[in-house]
């Protein structure tokens, strides 16, 4: 294996402030946004008129990115590769009147959003984050990164059950965190505490999009540091990859035979369909004016499409050592293994034999090992953006991502290589 070409282990450090700073899809976006900017790339508004310059451009909505890079010489006709991902992860969010509360606590009104492991919740000290909408349209992120909320576990005195039965969570009992202590509870405290910490005037908010997430940083762990803990691995470690990885290839000067893109959307963990979601037409639209905008017809966007990839790169399952039999015998992905090739015959993922020939030489470009995960038969398999993206395009898709433990807890854990191997891994594959 030669010496992967662009990232080592300074990218996952670099993960790790992405992580802290990402504490929403907004703020992900917004972040991923920055360092394609200091690369070179240009925001392009989709209201207005495109043109078909050379170059790095991106478009933001909500909690969505798609960028793309125009390299010298791109026809009209020219394909696509594809980087697909998502921004959103499990979390408690804020219910349209979040204000409430019992015998003297102060509590915030939250709703589940995609499928947290709700005990990874307890006990755990919260910030809250997210976007406010503004009276004249406009609309600002808010980011209280400190221990503000929390949902306190019930003793284990008053539910001995808890030794022999274990942990029942009521979903709309249990989960609602405290943030103070008193009885006046009035509507509007939780929006009028946000507008003080943004400096804004009283009655400025009107909408809000706001979450939980857990404060305590992301970390090295093991011995030899050899693993990384943190929150929102799901997905925004594929996000910062594939972030890393097109502004790698646009900056390298090299000459491109696809047209490299980074596409992060919206809302994959309940299901994707939205105007930001992988099943919206956010991704189509702006590959076809993209095309368009270059002087192409609707033969050409249909070359296009007909050449291009997508990797769906997305965590999946690590073999877990206390649960080795909820795997598939045959197919046990570890840790620092190297990104996972994700496979199922019923099309809950959408990697095909041609596909991962594709990802095989990327890999083998990139000197980044990869293994195959298929899902035990005995047990339902999850999903991705992969088979929509396919399905909704007619994109040959493959899904791929890194092997991780605690998926869809508040605190994840992966090997601390995988990150910059499949990075690497994208970068090859965005190369061409």
């Amino acid at each position: 294996m030669r010496t992967p070409p662009h990232f080592d282990r300074g990218h996952t450090d670099d993960l790790m402030s992405f992580l802290s700073a990402s504490p929403s899809p907004y703020h992900a976006v917004a972040n991923a946004a920055e360092r394609l900017e200091k690369a070179g790339f240009r925001q392009v508004a989709e209201t207005d008129a495109w043109d078909g310059s050379l170059g790095g451009k991106y478009v933001l909505r909500g909690g969505a990115i798609i960028a793309w890079y125009v390299p010298e010489g791109a026809e009209p006709h020219t394909p696509f590769r594809i980087v697909g991902a998502h921004t959103d992860s499990p979390n408690l969010r804020v219910k349209p009147r979040p204000d409430t509360g019992a015998h003297g606590f102060r509590q915030v009104a939250v709703e589940l959003y995609g499928g947290p492991l709700l005990n990874s919740w307890l006990d755990r000290d919260l910030g809250l984050a997210g976007r406010l909408s503004l009276r004249d349209g406009t609309s600002r992120l808010v980011n209280v990164d400190r221990a503000l909320l929390r949902v306190p576990q019930l003793a284990i005195h008053l539910d001995r059950s808890v030794v022999s039965d274990g942990l029942k969570l009521d979903k709309q009992r249990h989960m609602q965190p405290i943030w103070g202590l008193g009885d006046d509870v009035r509507d509007g405290d939780l929006i009028a505490f946000l507008e003080g910490e943004l400096g804004l005037t009283a009655g400025q908010v009107t909408g809000w999009d706001l979450m939980t997430h857990s404060i305590e940083p992301p970390a090295y762990l093991g011995r030899d540091k050899e693993l990384m803990a943190g929150p929102r691995m799901d997905n925004l470690l594929s996000v910062h990859a594939g972030t890393a990885a097109l502004a790698a290839v646009a900056t390298t000067g090299d000459t491109l035979p696809y047209i490299p893109v980074l596409a992060a959307f919206d809302h994959e963990e309940n299901g994707s369909q939205s105007d930001t979601g992988a099943d919206g037409p956010l991704l189509g639209n702006v590959l076809e004016r993209s095309v368009f905008a270059r002087g192409g017809s609707f033969e050409d966007r249909a070359r296009a499409l007909a050449g291009t990839v997508c990797l769906s790169s997305d965590t999946g399952h690590a073999v877990h050592p206390n649960y080795a039999e909820r795997h598939d015998p045959t197919h046990h992905p570890r840790a620092d293994g190297g990104p996972i090739l994700k496979v199922n015959v019923n099309n809950r993922y959408a990697t095909d034999g041609s596909g991962r020939a594709v990802f095989a030489a990327a890999c083998e470009k990139a000197g980044v090992p990869f293994q195959t995960f298929v899902s035990n038969n005995s047990m339902p398999c999850g999903t991705t953006i992969g088979p929509i993206t396919a399905a909704r395009h007619g994109i040959r898709t493959v899904d791929i991502g890194v092997a991780i433990l605690s998926m869809h807890s508040a605190r994840e854990l992966c090997g601390a290589k995988d990150p910059y191997l499949l990075a690497n891994a994208l970068a090859a594959f965005l190369e061409g």
